[in-house]
């Protein structure tokens, strides 16, 4: 290191800007900004360049005037074998008071610090089965070690924390990533931030966050308004850039096509078409028309198409590591991936899943190069990067678990791998180079593309940010008036009897919100919703004092982390509610019925032909507020949301479906509400 990080402190990064714009450029003939803590500027021509690598002079990769390919050519000479084998893992880091996940669990009671955490998180367990792995693995690095030592420059931030701790931390990367031999930059990326989603799970979005709340992936396709989702991901896009976060591990093109799957809640729902409409917006929201100063780039997962998974089981898991096409839908799975590919996406990511019964080799898509040299760079046309789902070679490694960790290092990026998540200690595929087992040209092939994505971002001119701007635009009343319009949005009205909807003025309401975790006991009720009067409602304590019953029931399906090889069911009585007491209540006054599907739920113990009188109406929900539902319920919101799925009638049809179908395909006799479903009030 040139310097000593510990003296640098964040005020010195604001006294040291010698240029700064209000707005980044991604023109390259016109300057762009320039920020350094360390760097010295170099003035040539009236323009300002960063001297990375401290030798006095411009080198390649430090004029932004050039190509980012060229750059990353010439930065590619300048890199030791060490630092090119850096470059291509990915893995967690931790702010200070920060515990880990994966077995090695240390939960924290003081609070989290926008400082580095300098432990090694290194774990005998998979850190999704719990199995006791062949060798220890580390799941994150000790900051400074993992930088300067390991030569790290990806790391995967899910850190629930204030907006000024974000800010904060980033600079602080950016300052010890800068004061490195050749100056190169980190780039932080994140699973989802934006969404008010039940089942939280760390590998899978992030909750807690000052960020704007947004309904769901599944309510975003609900809303159908493309132009409204467009607008979610530039609001979301600028504040993730806010707080230094410029990489996006989303979002799922994956198609709902199996209604176990316990990821079906961040999807885009089951039909390709809709799936394929609303991740180009996205993709073109968070990084514009192409990848620049101002983005976020995404890593679209999980080609080619996960959902289709065998039974319902996820391929974290060994059972159910296979992806089944009974209904040889392989090619729909592909339609949202080609429209993610056409908007620009940056990176992609293959999924665990062996393919099985196909054309391809039984291998997980990690490992399958007709997969991702063929199909998808060949056929596909795809230029970007390819990112390894989380553990490939240590943990999840299907298909290949006979070979030691260097042939599988060899083989995913023979197959086309790029970047390999999920291990933060290089030494394996370091020692898979210099053995002769991996091909030095896949690494200088994987390095130039992950330097150009970052030369494109323009992290090299500028990865810092301003913790006090940051602060004002999180969260900010603007942006989440624009979400609020979308949670309204996002609601489905699937039944009106005798067009009870909307509630009269006055109309006296007893509220109850049903959810409970998947553990919890089995007996417990609801949660009353003692609210004021909202819209002319009139809300009571009891059922006998109200006019109408809204029930507002939340599942919980198995957690995704807590599967087993049991059968998974999507039935209510298996999702953590009592049945029996939803229909003691339902049974006293006329019921609003409003579920919230992270998955297409079976709702046949509470809602069928004996007790379907008893419902005043039902309403689809995806993540969203109080305040959203009763605007719809009230009128003061007409619905527009379709339904982005098809809900089985029966846990029968569930057993019987086609993993790789859509529910509107499995026949006449399959669904309860239809994909697409939704009316609005008559005026």
């Amino acid at each position: 290191m040139r310097k000593n990080i510990g003296k640098i402190s964040l005020i010195l990064l604001s006294a040291t800007v010698l240029v700064s714009w209000t707005k980044k450029n991604d023109d390259p003939g016109k300057q762009p900004v320039i920020k350094a803590t360390s760097a010295k500027i170099l003035t040539i021509d009236k323009l300002q360049f960063k001297d990375l690598n401290g030798n006095g002079k411009l080198d390649k990769y430090e004029d932004w005037r050039l190509a980012p390919n060229e750059r990353s050519l010439d930065l590619l000479k300048q890199m030791t074998l060490e630092e090119k084998v850096g470059m291509l893992l990915i893995s967690d880091t931790r702010m200070k008071n920060q515990w880990g996940w994966g077995g090695v669990q240390k939960k924290n009671t003081l609070p989290i610090e926008p400082t580095f955490n300098e432990e090694d998180e290194v774990s005998k367990f998979n850190m999704f089965t719990q199995e006791e792995l062949q060798y220890p693995v580390m799941n994150a690095a000790g900051t400074t070690k993992g930088v300067t030592k390991f030569h790290l420059r990806h790391f995967i931030l899910r850190t629930d924390t204030s907006t000024k701790n974000l800010a904060e931390w980033s600079n602080r990367l950016q300052t010890l990533s800068e004061n490195t031999r050749l100056g190169i930059p980190s780039l932080v990326t994140s699973n989802p931030r934006n969404h008010l989603t039940s089942n939280v799970a760390a590998g899978t979005n992030v909750s807690g966050t000052s960020f704007t709340k947004w309904p769901t992936e599944l309510g975003l396709a609900a809303m159908r308004d493309h132009n409204l989702v467009k607008k979610f991901a530039e609001t979301a896009r600028q504040e993730w850039t806010s707080v230094g976060i410029r990489k996006g591990y989303m979002y799922m093109a994956d198609l709902s096509t199996e209604p176990r799957w316990q990821r079906t809640e961040g999807t885009f729902g089951e039909d390709p078409q809709l799936a394929a409409d609303v991740i180009e917006q996205i993709v073109l929201g968070f990084q514009g028309d192409k990848l620049g100063g101002q983005s976020v780039a995404q890593t679209v997962k999980h080609f080619p198409g996960g959902g289709a998974t065998q039974k319902g089981h996820d391929p974290h898991f060994s059972w159910g590591k296979f992806e089944v096409f009974p209904g040889n839908q392989l090619e729909q799975n592909l339609v949202p991936f080609k429209a993610a590919i056409k908007a620009g996406t940056s990176a992609i990511m293959p999924y665990y899943s062996v393919p099985k019964d196909t054309k391809y080799e039984e291998v997980a898509y990690a490992y399958n190069k007709a997969i991702l040299r063929d199909l998808l760079r060949k056929e596909l046309g795809y230029k970007g990067i390819i990112n390894s789902d989380t553990g490939i070679i240590d943990q999840m490694p299907w298909g290949v678990e006979k070979l030691s960790a260097e042939q599988r290092y060899a083989k995913a990026l023979e197959a086309g791998v790029n970047m390999f998540a999920g291990n933060a200690n290089p030494e394996l595929l370091l020692k898979g180079v210099k053995n002769g087992i991996i091909d030095k040209k896949y690494i200088d092939e994987s390095v130039v593309l992950l330097l150009e994505e970052m030369f494109k971002l323009g992290i090299f001119e500028n990865p810092y940010v301003d913790v006090e701007a940051a602060e004002k635009l999180v969260g900010n009343k603007d942006f989440q008036s624009l979400a609020e319009i979308a949670h309204r949005k996002s609601i489905v009205l699937l039944n009106n009897d005798k067009n009870s909807l909307p509630l009269k003025k006055s109309t006296k309401v007893y509220f109850e919100n049903y959810f409970r975790k998947y553990s919890d006991d089995k007996n417990k009720t609801g949660d009353v919703q003692k609210l004021a009067k909202v819209n002319g409602l009139e809300f009571v304590s009891t059922p006998e004092e109200a006019d109408v019953i809204l029930l507002w029931i939340k599942p919980a399906i198995k957690p995704l982390f807590e599967s087993t090889k049991e059968p998974l069911e999507i039935n209510l009585s298996s999702c953590a509610v009592n049945v029996d007491y939803i229909n003691s209540l339902t049974a006293k006054k006329p019921t609003i019925l409003v579920m919230n599907y992270t998955n297409p739920f079976v709702i046949d113990e509470i809602y069928n032909d004996k007790t379907k009188n008893r419902f005043a109406g039902v309403l689809a929900t995806f993540g969203t507020s109080n305040e959203a539902l009763l605007d719809v319920i009230s009128g003061k919101f007409n619905p527009t949301g379709k339904m982005p799925f098809t809900t089985p009638i029966s846990n029968e049809a569930v057993i019987n479906n086609r993993e790789d179908l859509p529910g509107y395909k499995e026949g006449k006799d399959y669904g309860l509400f239809w994909f697409n479903d939704g009316m609005s009030y008559k005026k």
